[in-house]
């Protein structure tokens, strides 16, 4: 019998989450999307906080549906500027079981186009 789309991805999370754990001097970057929003938050697992985020409700974008590859990366370069500010230069990525293509592999780029090292 098949996995369910999200027992799928939950899997996939898991394993991803074996291998990445974000520090003090390099915290994770961490990425949901639901079907209409994408969301990226920067985060200490040392200290269990969440650093800096940002998401496409942010974004000026009142009268659409959904979220776009465009949006994301503009979410991607609004988290970078915000990390940079607080201090964050370098991160280690979290793609949270989705596949990095589209919408994620889009605000991955924004992310290092906005000065971010992965």
């Amino acid at each position: 019998m098949a996995l369910a789309r999200s027992d799928r991805r939950q899997r996939i999370k898991y394993r991803i989450r074996k291998k990445v754990a974000g520090t003090s001097e390099k915290p994770r970057l961490s990425v949901f999307r639901s079907n209409a929003r994408i969301y990226a938050q920067v985060i200490d697992d040392t200290k269990g906080e969440t650093l800096v985020s940002a998401s496409s409700i942010e974004l000026d974008t009142t009268n659409k549906a959904s979220v776009n590859a465009e949006d994301a990366k503009k979410v991607g370069i609004k988290l970078a500027e915000k990390a940079i500010a607080a201090g964050v230069s370098s991160v280690v990525f979290d793609r949270n079981g989705y596949l990095y293509h589209g919408k994620v592999k889009a605000l991955a780029d924004g992310a290092r186009e906005g000065g971010l090292k992965f």
